[in-house]
């Protein structure tokens, strides 16, 4: 598999510490179709700017004749390694700074991973692209849930089968939530991943059991009630955070996570016991 070989064997995959850390833990890979009824139900919810994986492909290779089901998502989760998670835990209002390195150098490393599994696929005939990487991708404001985009990582993981949402809005998944996600549209037929659940938010204790709300508990900046995250409360801490990073750590950058580590969901889905 191109996307745990590059996890696992690749230079890139790295914190761009002094150890020269990996950046991520072995990766989970889920698949869903291109005319998978999902999509056109995130537009319908989160608003017409949302890009189908069949109206990404046309836009991206004037390939009007492709059709939807002709295509597949190709889905990733790459979850932090224990050492950063464990950083991560013991903080209280800023990210330790393997996350911080996660966030900005973790992230670059997704991006090469993108690019190294559409050039992967494309070497074996199959036109693909990675949808964030695209002059299409941009943020947006939807009506109905505030600050969005034109696509969602985590939503195209959903879709794959890989996990559900919680309180905080993160995606747990088999090896938790904290992590990052990727994902990249190919012309490529393969089964779609059986997604084990039928409620988007049935791996959270809070939506499935009623109880826990640690990640609430765990956010520096209150951004998180009953009634979900505030997303502007979220961005405007993650932003002071930088003028920490650099001071502290050196290097410019940003993050948090604190939802995301110190939680049952952390690195599995957790069970109502735990909560």
């Amino acid at each position: 598999m191109v996307i745990e070989a590059f996890i696992a064997d690749s230079p890139e995959n790295t914190l761009q510490n002094n150890d020269q850390e990996k950046a991520f833990a072995k990766p989970l890979v889920g698949f869903s179709r291109g005319d998978d009824p999902l999509y056109e139900a995130y537009k319908e919810h989160v608003g017409p700017f949302f890009v189908s994986p069949w109206e990404l492909f046309a836009l991206t290779f004037g390939a009007k004749g492709v059709r939807p089901e002709n295509l597949t998502v190709i889905s990733y989760i790459l979850p932090q390694t224990e050492a950063t998670k464990a950083d991560n835990r013991k903080e209280k209002i800023y990210p330790s700074d393997r996350w911080a390195r996660a966030r900005i150098f973790g992230e670059e490393v997704n991006v090469k991973l993108r690019r190294h599994l559409v050039a992967a696929l494309t070497e074996k005939g199959c036109r693909a692209v990675a949808p964030v990487l695209t002059p299409q991708f941009s943020r947006r404001i939807s009506p109905q849930y505030g600050l969005s985009s034109t696509w969602s990582e985590r939503h195209a993981a959903y879709a794959a089968g890989l996990g559900t949402f919680g309180l905080c809005d993160g995606l747990i998944t088999s090896a938790g939530k904290a992590m990052r996600v990727g994902s990249v549209v190919a012309e490529v037929q393969i089964p779609p991943t059986p997604r084990p659940y039928h409620d988007h938010r049935a791996y959270c204790l809070y939506f499935s059991h009623g109880i826990c709300k640690k990640c609430a508990a765990r956010c520096p900046a209150g951004a998180i009630t009953e009634a979900g995250k505030d997303k502007n409360k979220c961005l405007q801490h993650v932003r002071k955070t930088s003028a920490y990073v650099k001071e502290r750590f050196g290097f410019d950058g940003y993050g948090c996570g604190l939802c995301q580590t110190g939680v049952p969901c952390e690195s599995k889905i957790p069970i109502k016991r735990e909560g």
